[in-house]
């Protein structure tokens, strides 16, 4: 390389030229450090799994045993909410056919009826959604605790390098989700 001083002494047209090939020079060296870091990474050949937890949580044993559950626990609400529902409808279709003949206040007072049942109804259905979502939450989160304990097993068993879960796009063989169903139904 040349010294500072012998750059002073040169053309400026030669000074860049010298600059461009330090800049290349250090660029190519640059590449080829990165290039021999990454190379026994490819030379091990680095093992990478695929886990679908959504299927897992719909398709798993567990997991259908958890939504049995839940909905069993809930069906009673459910059926309630349904017969409300009906029942604030009929009221209203009856409503509809007699108010041409209903005085003034009666139909005033039939509709804050309707609307203090309309009302009720929605309040009792957040309440139920916002119960069934949390009791969900618990039953699930458990399941995803299992799952992610049988997929350590499994990489560590299979030597995996690194398993993902929940990509945007997948190569069906790297995709190990069915393997960890099969383990959460033992």
């Amino acid at each position: 390389m040349m010294s500072d001083s012998a750059l002073n002494t040169l053309s400026p047209s030669r000074v860049q030229r010298v600059g461009k090939l330090r800049g290349t020079l250090a660029l190519a060296g640059a590449l080829f450090l990165g290039s021999v870091v990454t190379l026994p990474a490819h030379a091990q050949g680095t093992k990478i799994g695929f886990v679908n937890t959504e299927r897992i949580l719909r398709e798993s044993g567990p997991a259908k045993a958890a939504q049995s559950k839940i909905e069993s626990e809930f069906k009673k609400r459910d059926d309630e909410l349904q017969r409300l529902s009906n029942s604030l409808r009929s009221q209203a279709e009856k409503f509809d056919k007699d108010a041409p003949v209903l005085s003034e206040s009666d139909r005033v007072s039939r509709q804050r009826d309707l609307a203090r049942l309309d009302t009720d109804l929605q309040r009792k259905r957040r309440e139920f959604q916002e119960d069934f979502n949390r009791r969900r939450n618990e039953e699930f989160s458990s399941i995803v605790t299992k799952a992610n304990q049988a997929i350590k097993n499994i990489a560590e068993k299979e030597n995996y390098d690194l398993i993902v879960q929940d990509a945007v796009t997948v190569n069906p063989r790297i995709d190990i989700t069915d393997r960890v169903i099969q383990v959460l139904g033992k």
